[in-house]
């Protein structure tokens, strides 16, 4: 799972699964959600380097929760030598809400994601200035929809457009999918299916042809990465592994090496030792991403040191 905060998170340190109370910060997700403006207009218009990103080496992503942490925290660490740390900035999480009236999945945001993106010029166009990209995750929400049960292509074709709105709207750099928390019906109209997710990002892709895709390899949809010759490698940028502590190529059929991260680490919860072995075996494997989550408020440059000495052969620093 992401988190330490959310059900069943795998403790990769000593192998036990721990549960955890995953309701509270579900809720958080639920409470205060506000649904995308249905007037917002929709312009292909992209950056022209999307995807020049990065020093040389692994490109580090990093997932920011705003619920808890400031976005703009991501902006704070530099390589000695004084480019960003962070190639890439995840907002986690919006969520997928179910429309009761038409019964199709609609995108939502809770108070905390509203904030963030509301207010664009102040937490998200500083990132950007500083060379990061800033991608909008989204998230299933217990609602029994998810990026892997559209019932059709028009269905799929149909959030597509939502989410390719909400980039506009905000200015953001792309989308990552994460197939969390969906609660999918095991049955009827709302069935999981080996289409939805294939269907979703092949729209979302031509809606959005020179921005950031990306899929954190978990939940149904890693099982259904290829319908009618068509992959979801073939469509998205990046992929990384989806268990904290640990190291495991994701499995995206289309995407090369340089675009996969199977080292993935929580900064609050996985050891400096465990961050370095990951990063060592992300460039000795030749590895283009490594994956960050759970970067805190407070001043964590020795603990990234760690990663960014192995990875780019310098070290980290934090300006408050």
């Amino acid at each position: 799972m992401k988190t330490f905060n959310k059900a069943n998170f795998k403790n990769a340190a000593n192998g036990i699964v721990i549960a955890v109370v995953a309701f509270l910060s579900s809720c958080d997700k639920k409470s205060s959600s506000n649904p995308v403006p249905e007037n917002l207009k929709f312009s292909s218009t992209a950056s022209s380097n999307a995807f020049a990103i990065g020093v040389s080496g692994p490109k580090s992503v990093c997932y920011m929760e705003v619920n808890n942490y400031d976005f703009r925290d991501v902006g704070k660490y530099t390589l000695s030598t004084g480019q960003q740390l962070f190639d890439i900035g995840i907002i986690f999480a919006a969520n997928i809400n179910l429309d009761a009236s038409t019964g199709k999945a609609v995108l939502y945001y809770n108070t905390q994601v509203t904030n963030v993106l509301s207010n664009a010029s102040t937490y998200i166009q500083p990132v950007q200035a500083k060379g990061i990209k800033v991608l909008l995750s989204i998230l299933g929400n217990h609602a029994g929809v998810g990026i892997s049960n559209f019932q059709s292509q028009a269905d799929a074709q149909a959030f597509a457009q939502q989410l390719s709105n909400a980039v506009t709207t905000y200015g953001l750099d792309g989308i990552d999918f994460d197939d969390e928390y969906a609660d999918y019906p095991t049955s009827g109209s709302g069935q999981v299916n080996s289409s939805s997710f294939v269907y979703l990002v092949t729209a979302l892709r031509q809606l959005m042809p020179n921005k950031i895709i990306s899929f954190y390899d978990y939940g149904p949809a890693a099982s259904y990465l290829s319908y009618n010759g068509v992959t979801v490698g073939s469509k998205i940028n990046y992929s990384w592994n989806a268990i904290y502590g640990t190291y495991s190529v994701p499995n995206v059929p289309g995407l090369a090496k340089s675009a996969l991260a199977p080292a993935a680490i929580d900064v609050q919860n996985t050891s400096s030792s465990t961050a370095t072995s990951l990063a060592t075996k992300t460039v000795n494997n030749g590895y283009g991403v490594y994956l960050y989550y759970n970067l805190p408020d407070a001043d964590s440059h020795t603990y990234l040191s760690s990663v960014s000495n192995v990875l780019y052969g310098k070290s980290t620093v934090f300006t408050n």
